[in-house]
């Protein structure tokens, strides 16, 4: 992808634990009302230096409602355990989610679930330090990761996305028509954002109020959500990039999971992080009801 990154054979990660999170992650499915696929490739970065792969994503079905729960996370690097909070902190929102459908059909409570997570990361720590309450920071230092979450579903007006959002991993609505991406949150690249920030403020803080979105997305539109490692050489979406995708992620034809993979491991100069892709299309079924 324009000046490719140094070519080399990725070398095995290490840690008592780094089994548990391999290379390369995909999954995809369809339901009457979307089609889903995610992907999720471990950088150059950390193929290179022998570490795992710290970005995660889950999804699932809520059988009884059609609805469907996804979340994407990007540990962070500074975490001594950042792959496992990352992969926590997506179980636990997808966990919560169905439980939540199955209460109360209905608009999720978002802060809710970001609370789950956030206190799921505190249980690891509690652990790790023998019973011990942790400090905020304490918790931070081992498990911080972004995360972004949400449900798609149907409702009398067709169909709809609702998304929260914890640190700097990004969501996008892509056109496929025009191949234009509208940025869902503020951006740290995109002409949104006058100054390119790394700062970021994961799980376990919670901000108040939690940054939320609700979408109505048609056919022929995508949503993505997805971590930094993809959405940094997205940009704007009006590159090399953003063309590859907007090629690939249309219908008839979606892409198939391991494709989805492969793509997303493309090679550009700098751009050597993790990188998550979750990809939401809306059917004509919920359209037409």
């Amino acid at each position: 992808m324009g000046e490719p990154g140094p070519k080399f054979e990725a070398r095995p990660p290490v840690g008592p634990l780094a089994y548990d999170h391999p290379d390369t992650e995909c999954d995809g499915w369809s339901t009457p009302l979307v089609t889903l696929r995610f992907a999720s490739v471990r950088g150059a970065k950390h193929r290179y230096y022998r570490q795992p792969r710290q970005d995660a994503a889950r999804a699932a079905v809520h059988e009884p409602t059609g609805s469907t729960v996804f979340a994407v996370a990007d540990g962070v690097s500074s975490a001594v355990q950042a792959e496992l909070g990352a992969a926590e902190a997506c179980r636990t929102a997808v966990s919560r989610m169905l439980d939540l459908l199955t209460e109360q059909p209905g608009p999720l409570d978002l802060e809710d679930v970001a609370h789950h997570a956030a206190d799921r990361l505190r249980e690891l720590a509690t652990c790790d330090m023998s019973g011990r309450e942790p400090q905020l920071g304490e918790v931070a230092d081992r498990y911080a990761t972004t995360l972004v979450f949400g449900v798609a579903y149907a409702d009398p007006e067709g169909h709809a996305v609702d998304i929260g959002r914890i640190g700097d991993s990004g969501a996008w609505v892509l056109d496929l028509a025009s191949g234009t991406y509208q940025a869902l949150f503020e951006s740290k690249t995109g002409s949104d954002s006058a100054v390119v920030s790394n700062e970021v403020h994961p799980l376990p803080q919670v901000p108040d109020p939690l940054p939320t979105v609700g979408i109505r997305p048609v056919p022929g539109q995508a949503v993505l959500i997805a971590t930094d490692g993809f959405g940094d050489p997205l940009g704007d979406g009006d590159g090399a990039v953003g063309a590859l995708f907007t090629r690939n992620l249309g219908a008839p034809e979606y892409p198939s999971p391991p494709w989805l993979a492969h793509l997303l491991d493309f090679s550009k100069e700098t751009f050597d992080d993790d990188r998550t892709l979750l990809a939401i299309w809306p059917s004509g079924e919920a359209a037409a009801r």
